[in-house]
């Protein structure tokens, strides 16, 4: 890679040239991306794509004027110093905020670029165009707010928030609550089981713990795996699985820790079984209120399903652990 430093003024236009193309190549993904679910959004992203080609042109005229048709093979991949872009693929499904987030960065380095080369050209010209391009770049968030403005009034932002949402639900609040109910009912019965079996906390704890990390792992690669989230929407599969993971471990570990009582303390398993035992009914009721909250599920049906089932799975550990 090469240092800036060194870079020639005919290198210099050629990688600008270069960025603008990748840049408003970007934009435009971009805007294909959030198409669906921010259409308005997308038209933000479609303008700001416009004024990228509108500097590559600039940038090529200037570029022929001076050295000819002929462009060096250099792009900033080539230079030291330069932030890497995340490939295509790996924009797909981003969150808006996120895809904002990444489009200040872009502008950010952007004005940082042209003021850089500016600073280093001796062409009167050159200097010229670049030190405007680093205005433009630096004023290119008000642009974006133009067009914000321009595209999403009140109405069309009111939308997108209610969309914004609908995917909040669908990558994190679903996952992490499939995750929540199978930590918190499914680790049940080994674990009581395991208590009645034994009358031993520390060997109780050690089956709890067990089963919640395997069962943490087990959603976890389950959920990633179910669905890449190019149709539905749901986002990053690896950050659901991530989530529904760690749900399910934390929802199997609230009623395991009580066993850490020790045992050699007077009546600890009983102790330990009251305290898992009143931890398991703020659980259930804990998960029946988030269904009722973001699932639009009817409270009392969402406290029917979970605590009864709950409440099933309990006995049947309590049973066998006890035969």
């Amino acid at each position: 890679m090469k240092k800036f430093s060194d870079l020639t003024e005919r290198e210099v236009l050629a990688v600008a040239i270069a960025a603008e193309e990748e840049d408003s190549r970007i934009y435009l993904a971009f805007a294909e991306d959030l198409a669906e679910r921010y259409p308005d959004s997308a038209k933000v992203f479609e303008g700001m794509a416009e004024e990228e080609q509108g500097h590559r042109r600039l940038l090529l005229d200037l570029y022929e004027n001076r050295f000819g048709p002929n462009l060096p093979p250099i792009r900033r991949d080539d230079v030291k110093g330069f932030l890497k872009r995340r490939p295509i693929w790996l924009t797909k499904n981003l969150s808006l905020d996120t895809i904002r987030k990444q489009a200040e960065l872009m502008e950010l380095e952007a004005e940082r670029f042209y003021t850089r080369a500016a600073e280093q050209t001796t062409d009167v010209g050159v200097r010229r165009l670049l030190g405007d391009l680093a205005v433009q770049e630096k004023g290119h968030e008000v642009r974006a707010g133009e067009l914000a403005e321009e595209y999403l009034g009140h109405g069309a932002r009111e939308e997108e928030d209610k969309t914004r949402h609908r995917m909040f639900v669908l990558q994190y609040i679903q996952p992490g609550l499939a995750g929540l109910m199978d930590g918190s009912v499914s680790t049940l019965a080994p674990l009581f089981a395991a208590a009645f079996a034994t009358h031993q906390n520390w060997q109780t704890f050690v089956v709890g713990l067990a089963a919640s990390i395997g069962a943490g792992i087990s959603m976890g690669f389950a959920e990633a795996l179910s669905d890449d989230g190019s149709l539905t929407g749901r986002g990053s599969p690896w950050a659901r699985g991530f989530v529904c993971g760690l749900m399910t471990t934390l929802g199997g570990l609230g009623h395991t820790l009580p066993y850490l009582v020790p045992d050699t303390w007077p009546n600890a398993f009983w102790i330990a079984t009251g305290i898992a035992g009143v931890v398991v009914f703020f659980e259930l009721w804990a998960i029946a209120f988030v269904r009722a909250r973001y699932m639009d599920t009817p409270f009392l049906q969402a406290v029917f399903q979970i605590v009864l089932g709950g409440a099933i799975v309990l006995a049947v550990g309590i049973l066998i652990g006890a035969a």
